[in-house]
């Protein structure tokens, strides 16, 4: 069986460390599982650290990027994305390049393995305070609105509120285990999916959006598996067809 990769929160554009490197060691990630080997990829989320799209204009840059994802699919691997909340406002250019758009709790069968991927945040108990804000983002009207401004300064306001954010801060996230709500979420999704499924469990979640390493064995035979962010390094997970590891390129 063909090999299936998830890669999370590569930040594209991220003021820290050093973007351009990061951006390089992406494309090289992409070209070096563009072979015969590879069946996937999925982009669970936040591979831009800002991103919003016009009807005629899209952020500049990241050409190296796409064109290592066209060489991907050209050769017939399925490239599959999630909206993170950094880049939520991907209309419709992604899908007009070849890539998939998936919205989670995504559930895909890959060999005789059940998954359950997407980027990973506003599942489980979430504070009211981001739930409004996710609410805000995704509203068409106030979408319109803001598509009204001109692109230098609603880029400008973009990357502003992006310098703000933990990431930028380079603040640690403390994973409580089993306590934490996304591990309490899926060991429930877990459960009423095999209720519902004869006792087929979810033997994989893959998330990402916590920018900490974390494989956690839920109460059943599920394995959560949360993917690091690549300010520092670049790490992935892959799917042989019998077993899900983590890399580094």
């Amino acid at each position: 069986m063909k090999n299936t990769y998830f890669v999370s929160d590569v930040h594209l554009g991220l003021k820290v460390n050093d973007p351009a490197d990061r951006e390089k060691r992406f494309v090289g990630f992409l070209k070096n599982i563009c072979n015969e080997n590879t069946e996937a990829v999925y982009l669970l989320g936040d591979i831009w650290d800002f991103w919003y799209e016009y009807k005629y204009v899209v952020p500049k840059g990241y050409v190296r990027v796409f064109a290592a994802i066209l060489e991907l699919i050209e050769a017939g691997v399925k490239v599959y994305f999630f909206e993170g909340n950094h880049d939520v406002w991907s209309y419709h250019y992604f899908e007009e390049l070849g890539m998939i758009k998936l919205k989670q709790p995504h559930i895909v069968k890959i060999g005789d393995a059940v998954f359950c991927i997407g980027h990973g945040d506003n599942l489980g108990k979430t504070k009211a305070g981001y739930k409004f804000m996710m609410w805000v983002w995704h509203n068409k009207v106030l979408q319109t609105l803001f598509s009204a401004i001109h692109p230098r300064l609603a880029f400008k306001l973009g990357y502003s509120w992006s310098k703000k954010n933990r990431l930028a801060r380079q603040e640690d996230y403390i994973f409580i285990g089993k306590g934490e709500p996304i591990a309490q979420w899926a060991d429930k999704f877990s459960k009423d999916y095999a209720d519902a499924h004869e006792g087929q469990i979810i033997d994989f979640f893959v998330f990402g959006h916590y920018h900490c390493d974390i494989l956690l064995r839920l109460d059943g035979e599920s394995e959560l598996y949360i993917l690091k962010d690549w300010i520092e390094k670049s790490p992935y997970a892959v799917f042989d067809g019998t077993n899900l590891y983590k890399e580094y390129l």
